[in-house]
């Protein structure tokens, strides 16, 4: 059977919890910073100067009945290209950035059923770090390759405890809208079926802080239906420094006819920018059958006054 390595997605732990429960954790076993002498830690959080070694704990658990063998390793962290949500690049991949300058004391520990076993890693950050954030993750990789569903690929599975290290530094935070593309999709008679338009766009972030970014579509122009303005909601939690992502939501309430344009802006942190397409939209079967309607008029009109003239005509004789 062949292996495939699969994307570790990262947990994303916004607070600190008291407990393990807080740890990176899939049912069987968890990753975790070792507590500190004043608060439990539920990520790593590292501040540094460029040029510095830090050294850290780590903590693996094993929930399980069985003994189970984990190979460790830092790993760099980066938005995913389907949904931008987070993930930590795999362990046969070439790491750059966190996953270069950590390492674990121990490539591989074995960890008893229901134990717990504690390790060290270390952070070498190069004298030439840029500032601002480095995000990554420290990885447990379960040595056992199971059948994945469906498909003749075994997979490994990985859980990762999540590295934020930030080099001192100027902070320059910058974030882009790049390739605004909006694709009208609408029944061709209006109120006759469902409008489920796409608004298709690339969030970049250019500097080099992490960003949680806001994203809201406003039509302007002349249309017919649909509001002027939303919120995106298929926005990911969290953009890291350098990533860029491309997006597409659903519009369903999209206008269906008119021409304009559509306007894509993303903010956070206090930096903004936003991204233009224009669009004209005609729903050419219900704007033929108007042509042909005002044609049967037209000519209508017209072959009831030429009636008309000839009756007067025919009178005056």
């Amino acid at each position: 059977m062949r292996t495939a390595f699969v994307a570790l997605l990262l947990l994303l732990l916004t607070t600190l919890s008291p407990t393990p429960a807080g740890a990176a954790d899939n049912g069987e076993w968890s990753v975790r910073p070792a507590d500190s002498a004043i608060t439990p830690r539920a990520a790593f959080e590292l501040t540094a100067q460029p040029g510095a070694t830090l050294a850290d704990r780590a903590v693996v658990t094993n929930t399980t009945t069985a003994e189970l063998t984990f190979r460790l390793y830092v790993a760099d962290a980066h938005n995913t290209e389907r949904d931008g949500g987070l993930a930590v690049r795999g362990i046969e991949e070439t790491q750059r950035d966190v996953g270069a300058w950590g390492k674990p004391e121990q490539d591989s520990i074995t960890v008893p059923a229901r134990s717990a076993v504690t390790v060290g890693v270390t952070l070498a950050v190069p004298r030439d770090a840029s500032p601002g954030d480095h995000v990554g993750a420290l990885v447990a990789v379960d040595t056992r390759v199971r059948p994945a569903d469906g498909s003749h690929l075994g997979v490994q599975r990985g859980v990762g405890a999540r590295i934020h290290l930030r080099v001192e530094g100027p902070e320059q935070p910058g974030l882009a809208v790049e390739d605004v593309r909006f694709t009208a999709r609408s029944p061709q008679i209006p109120w006759t079926g469902t409008r489920e338009s796409t608004v298709a766009y690339t969030l970049h972030n250019t500097g080099n802080v992490k960003l949680a970014p806001r994203v809201s579509l406003r039509v302007g122009g002349v249309v017919v239906g649909g509001p002027g303005e939303r919120r995106l909601t298929n926005v990911p939690a969290e953009l890291l420094p350098g990533q860029k992502v491309r997006l597409t939501e659903t519009w369903a309430g999209a206008p269906y006819a008119g021409w304009g344009h559509v306007t894509v802006t993303a903010s956070a942190d206090n930096v903004r920018d936003s991204g233009t397409d224009g669009f004209l939209k005609v729903p050419w079967l219900f704007a033929g059958c108007l042509a042909l309607l005002s044609t049967a008029w037209w000519l209508l009109r017209r072959h009831r006054r030429r009636t008309t003239r000839a009756t007067g005509t025919t009178v005056r004789n």
